[in-house]
């Protein structure tokens, strides 16, 4: 029989690694928004995304579903650990989408809907970072049951990788509008995204320091051959797409800071699932450990082969057809 176990988790990895870049830049709209005072070039912001924003975040209900189908030991294992953060995630989200839909067609309060926005972006994209750096330092399970207490996920590198995250998807936002706006707003992000790159490899750096110190296993992975040979290209790459982004920036490039941010998003998410596989609670539960049953397994997938076709089709769709660049006075609202 095929190992449907991979095979889940290659879906569902697929699904947060694009959720991550898409919502990522749309998370990061809300970010830059206090370094833009301007209300017009606000709303060219908004307008960026305002056609696809709420597409993206279907990767993370793929992502959620396919875990409850495929591992629900994980699925209740790790709400129950992350529970205060998830429910404060969501609220988050929640202001950040009625802001989106209000803000619009406000007038005088125009300006509360822009702290909503801004409010519900950064926290959202706080909090997310604060469930990976807490999934990092591994979640107690006892008998398939989360065992620890309600605020083990509250830690100085959670902490750390909730403001990493905020920073990464300001980033891709950065790159994100330069490709889809002009003049000065596009000069002023130039001008950005060189400093949020530099603050990236900071923080890229203290989660490298952290994760083998604190997890044994993963060191040995690490800095054991042959493993040495296959990782140590990584920090190599990492400082050469960083050298890349911030050169297409001081030579006004539009399309590469985007593209180079994705490569960059893209080593740090694939080292953080080679670092813990086969683990899929770390530090004790592996794949097959928490995997539902083959026929559960087998009659989601069907389905999930049936609809992700669609949802990579619609949302292709979407980006192509709102390609081009945004100006003052248009929009989609």
């Amino acid at each position: 029989m095929m190992d449907l176990s991979l095979i889940w988790v290659a879906i569902i990895g697929l699904g947060v690694l694009v959720y991550v870049v898409l919502d990522g830049f749309d998370l990061g709209i809300g970010i830059l928004f206090p370094i833009v005072k301007d209300q017009q070039e606000r709303d060219v912001m908004m307008n960026t995304v305002a056609p696809v924003w709420d597409g993206n975040e279907t990767w993370m209900v793929l992502g959620g579903a396919g875990l409850f189908a495929a591992f629900p030991m994980v699925y209740s294992a790790v709400l129950s650990a992350l529970y205060l953060p998830i429910i404060l995630m969501v609220i988050a989200l929640i202001f950040r989408g009625v802001a989106f839909e209000f803000r619009f067609k406000a007038n005088r309060t125009k300006h509360l809907w822009d702290q909503a926005f801004i409010g519900g972006s950064i926290l959202s994209s706080f909090l997310q970072g604060v469930i990976l750096g807490a999934y990092i330092q591994g979640i107690k399970i006892i008998d398939g049951r989360y065992a620890g207490g309600g605020l083990d996920w509250l830690t100085p590198f959670s902490l750390f990788t909730g403001v990493g995250v905020v920073v990464v998807y300001a980033a891709l936002g950065c790159g994100w509008l330069i490709l889809k706006t002009e003049s000065q707003l596009q000069q002023q992000l130039y001008q950005l995204m060189p400093k949020l790159v530099v603050a990236l490899l900071v923080i890229f750096a203290g989660v490298s320091i952290y994760t083998p110190l604190a997890h044994p296993v993963i060191a040995e992975r690490w800095f054991s051959l042959p493993q040495l040979f296959y990782f140590s290209p990584v920090p190599i790459l990492v400082l050469l797409l960083s050298f890349l982004v911030i050169r297409a920036c001081k030579q006004r490039h539009e399309f590469a800071p985007l593209m180079y941010m994705f490569g960059l998003v893209f080593l740090a998410y694939t080292g953080f699932l080679i670092s813990l596989f086969p683990y899929i609670i770390p530090p004790s539960v592996t794949i097959w450990d928490a995997a539902a049953p083959y026929q559960s397994q087998l009659f989601s997938l069907i389905g999930a082969l049936i609809l992700i076709p669609i949802i990579i089709t619609y949302t292709a769709m979407s980006y192509w057809v709102f390609r081009d660049k945004v100006k003052v006075g248009d929009g989609y609202h």
